[in-house]
């Protein structure tokens, strides 16, 4: 034991700052360190670092989405993203150009040397730190396009890369490529059968699958002629998808809703999960952020429910009326991720009844609940300990299928292994064992104009339903190239009227006054049965701050409509969807050069 706790101290000794010429600052032997499969155990343990701690701000920050910060297409926040927030980002405010990290990896893949070790536990544990280099700048790339890539600890002397111009995007990629092939190979580790905290061989292969579709699909849509061209890293997303699917033994697990639940992740599907513990305070605010409404509001926006398909397979947009839906109608018969996403109408946490909370985080009408407990003792702030899902088999099946109909290899027995296989799990019973043939009309002019290929649209539909909350939809948007959508109005659920009391849940209860002024409140009010009823200030001008009440067509009730007078501050202007270096970076080394668009301190305006 004393020998471990030395071991510990060591490493934490050695960590690097964040300047990519730091120099360790310790004198420690780092024999002690690399000497033994014990040392190379316990200094591995620092390389989840990368992963973001579950104590932040409820989840996983970079990860989860929409904690009060990102407004993507599928809903509505209490803050807009800078990066889409009118001169909201510049050189002078970017941030994310740290290099920590990586130094204490390449810190022990040069040191990870000494033959007292057999080399194949040594490549082992090189291997795990080379998934994490290779976790580490598909990051940077996603951020800032070309990035220098170093492979080695940094002294002062190294001035033709400390002050060197950045490495291409195509070069960078392929090492990270690399790095996930020989980590594929040689970690030996295949199983976690108790809490999946720990990267094995199919973690490896797994998100090798994620990084190379999204390369694949960024070089297509973007239209960036590499020498690696697109359709490279789209079969590179299939072969590793595929190796999962055929080798891992892991399958879809039954029950969706379990996943995000559970302290203990369901390992048939969950493939890295960041797990809490109350005995060691390791703890997250989940349920707080989502149940309680205090401090963020961050909710689905209709548009996005409308993708739902009814059971029987079809679009929800296919059935008569469904435009004058109400909040209970709409839930009716359709795909059970919905219900198992959204605090739906007969919803119950301990016993009671527990609709949105229509005058806060469910101010649409539509409050998330994927990511919470029912318990309602760990709503206070950080007392959450259920497992967040890091990466899943859910994921791989989407990957795959993804990757195969962008090349135009995917066969119906491909479509019933991936996205029938997801829809059947969500109770759907229609289009399971053949590809669509059909566009979704809905579906294409909303969110994607450009495609008409009804198996794309299809599984864009399915990967925006099936991962919604899990860290995924911004990414998707930028590789697709899609980020008008990031402009998109933020409207609720429907309702047939205003000032007076309305039962949304159809159970003979009034749950909400949507009123105008006080008169009409008490009007309203009189003819309540609810004492606890939510009364709701709602304004018809669509340019007022509060919740806004828009005409739903033909005369014929509203569509609750949220801070829509601040759509002008709403701008969208690729800049080749990355963000700018920071200009503390500039400073230090001029030859990086700016991103395109960003130059000179230019702002996110739109242009």
């Amino acid at each position: 034991m004393k020998k471990y706790l030395f071991i510990l101290l060591a490493i934490a000794f050695l960590l690097p700052g964040c300047e990519l010429n730091e120099e360790p600052v310790s004198t420690i032997d780092k024999n002690s360190v690399f000497s033994s499969e014990e040392g190379l155990s316990a200094y591995s343990m620092s390389f989840y670092e990368i992963f973001p701690s579950p104590t932040v701000q409820g989840a996983i920050e970079g990860g989860y989405e929409g904690f009060g910060a990102i407004p993507i297409d599928y809903c509505a926040a209490q803050s807009i993203l800078p990066f889409v927030l009118l001169n909201g980002v510049s050189e002078n405010t970017s941030t994310g150009w740290n290099w920590a990290n990586l130094r204490n990896l390449n810190y022990f893949i040069v040191n990870c040397t000494n033959p007292d070790v057999p080399e194949e536990v040594r490549n082992n544990y090189i291997g795990l730190a080379r998934f994490f280099r290779a976790w580490f700048y598909f990051d940077k790339v996603k951020t800032f396009g070309d990035v220098p890539w170093v492979d080695r600890p940094l002294d002062p002397q190294d001035e033709d890369i400390l002050y060197g111009s950045r490495d291409s995007r195509e070069l960078v990629m392929e090492k990270v490529y690399e790095d996930l092939m020989f980590a594929a190979q040689n970690i030996t580790r295949t199983t976690d059968a108790t809490q999946c905290t720990y990267v094995t061989k199919w973690a490896v292969l797994a998100f090798a699958s994620r990084v190379a579709l999204f390369e694949g699909t960024f070089r297509k849509y973007h239209n960036l002629n590499l020498a690696t061209s697109a359709d490279t890293w789209l079969k590179r997303a299939e072969d590793a998808a595929y190796e999962v699917m055929q080798n891992s033994g892991k399958r879809l697990n039954p029950s969706y809703r379990e996943l995000f639940t559970s302290n203990n992740p369901p390992t048939s599907e969950t493939i890295l999960a960041i797990t809490g513990s109350e005995s060691l305070g390791i703890m997250h605010s989940t349920n707080w952020y989502w149940s309680t409404g205090i401090t963020v509001t961050t909710h689905f926006i209709r548009p996005f429910v409308c993708t739902y398909l009814q059971k029987d397979g079809t679009p929800y947009t296919d059935r008569p009326g469904w435009q004058y839906e109400d909040f209970y109608e709409e839930f009716q018969n359709r795909d059970e991720r919905l219900s198992a996403t959204l605090r739906y109408p007969g919803y119950k946490r301990e016993g009671n009844l527990a609709l949105p909370l229509l005058n806060g985080i469910g101010r649409l009408g539509y409050q998330m609940y994927k990511l919470c407990v029912d318990a309602t003792a760990p709503d206070a702030a950080q007392l959450s300990t259920h497992a967040l899902q890091v990466i899943r088999y859910g994921e791989v099946l989407l990957n795959y299928a993804e990757a195969k109909a962008e090349l135009g290899t995917l066969t119906n027995d491909d479509w019933s292994k991936t996205i029938g296989a997801l829809r059947a799990r969500a109770g759907i019973t229609g289009g399971l064992t053949s590809k669509p043939a059909v566009i979704d009309n809905y579906l294409k002019n909303t969110y994607y104009p450009n495609v008409s290929d009804p198996v794309i649209l299809e599984i864009r539909r399915e990967r925006g339903i099936e991962l919604s909350f899990e860290g995924f939809r911004f990414d998707d948007v930028r590789r697709w190239k899609c980020g008008n959508l990031f402009k998109m109005s933020w409207t609720g659920m429907y309702i047939p009227f205003i000032n007076l009391p309305l039962d949304i849940d159809h159970d003979g209860t009034h749950d909400v006054i949507y009123y105008t002024d006080e008169a009409e409140l008490a009007k309203a009010d009189a003819l309540c049965n609810n004492p606890n009823v939510y009364k709701v200030a709602v304004s018809t001008n669509p340019d007022s701050p509060l919740l806004q009440v828009h005409p739903a067509g033909d005369g014929v009730g509203y569509y609750l409509a949220w801070r829509t007078n601040e759509d002008h501050l709403k701008v969208w202007g690729s800049k080749q969807y990355l963000y700018p270096i920071p200009r503390a970076a500039l400073n230090l080394n001029p030859n990086l050069g700016q991103n395109p668009g960003w130059e000179n301190g230019a702002t996110n305006d739109g242009n």
